[in-house]
């Protein structure tokens, strides 16, 4: 199971990531609907518990299919039973790496982001 980023804290600067890559981007709006997916177990449920539609959120799994060039979520049918989706191991990768790169840059930017919030504070 992955888990979400961190909360912003209010008190706090958060770096927000976007990749762009020769496929595709990547951002935190796909990670995360890939986090929920793999929390809820389904394509409509994570769509739901981000407020979005089922469309939206499988026209964003395509995309990522697309970009990744292999499949990111397994999903089965739904019908009277249900259908369900989780992740492949290129999605669990995928949002692996996007963390790992995440948690980097953040590091690398702390003091930065750091200096920046306090000059804004005292312009505040």
């Amino acid at each position: 199971m992955t888990r979400p980023a961190p909360a912003s804290r209010p008190d706090s600067g958060v770096l927000s990531l976007r990749i762009d890559l020769p496929s595709g981007r990547i951002g935190p709006g796909k990670i995360r609907l890939l986090e929920a997916i793999d929390r809820e177990g389904s394509i409509s449920a994570a769509g739901r518990a981000l407020g979005m539609s089922y469309k939206r959120a499988w026209d964003l799994v395509d995309a990522l299919n697309k970009l990744v060039g292999t499949p990111v979520v397994d999903a089965s049918p739904g019908g009277y039973r249900g259908g369900g989706a989780m992740l492949t191991d290129a999605g669990r990768d995928l949002v692996a790496d996007y963390r790992a790169i995440e948690r980097a840059a953040q590091r690398a930017a702390g003091t930065r982001l750091a200096a920046l919030l306090q000059r804004t504070r005292a312009a505040g």
